[in-house]
């Protein structure tokens, strides 16, 4: 008769363990949340066919611009891109890197890094960086960044140069705007 009772605590416990494993593994697939897709972006930025999503990437942070002569045209001015700095999230808010420049620089927290090549740029809409495409150089260390051949820029907000005025009285100043950018990253499939 001892057999009985624990045996009747056994049925809802083991329920209970099925039930909690069928709901983390739902939750773990909602997490996930739907993949990337290049199929709105410009054809001038999409991958090449053969790669896939590696990680993906939400970088806030600043862009500097300083007033300086502009090249071939004496007595002219202009804000030119001197570099960014920011901070790479995953789609969740975690911090998993940064990026900074110059040369253009994506380093995750594991201290893998990578530089890189531009391929493209296509307009963004008024206010916006550009979207970009560029070739990863061989990745610096071991860890995420690894074998990334391809960083897209997407779904851009803000960094174009400052609206205040670059003259030859402040030539030589430096301005910082915020921005807001997707870095996704690719990996040969």
């Amino acid at each position: 008769m001892t057999i009985q009772p624990t045996l009747s605590r056994l049925i809802p416990l083991t329920g209970a363990i099925a039930a909690a494993a069928l709901l983390a593994a739902c939750g773990s697939m909602s997490a996930s949340g739907p993949k990337f897709s290049q199929d709105s972006l410009p054809e001038s930025i999409k991958v090449p066919a053969g790669n896939k999503v590696a990680w993906e990437t939400v970088g806030m942070g600043d862009i500097t611009y300083e007033c300086r002569d502009k090249a071939n045209m004496p007595g002219q001015t202009e804000w030119v891109f001197v570099g960014p700095k920011a901070v790479l999230n995953d789609r969740s808010g975690k911090q998993v890197g940064t990026y900074y420049g110059p040369p253009a620089t994506w380093e995750a927290q594991d201290g893998s890094k990578v530089t890189a090549t531009q391929l493209a740029v296509a307009p963004a809409g008024t206010g916006n960086l550009p979207y970009q495409l560029v070739k990863a150089n061989p990745a610096m260390g071991s860890g995420a960044l690894t074998g990334v051949t391809f960083i897209q820029r997407v779904a851009l907000k803000g960094g174009v140069a400052p609206a205040a005025a670059c003259t030859a009285t402040n030539k030589g100043d430096r301005q910082t705007v915020k921005y807001q950018a997707d870095y996704i990253f690719w990996k040969a499939a």
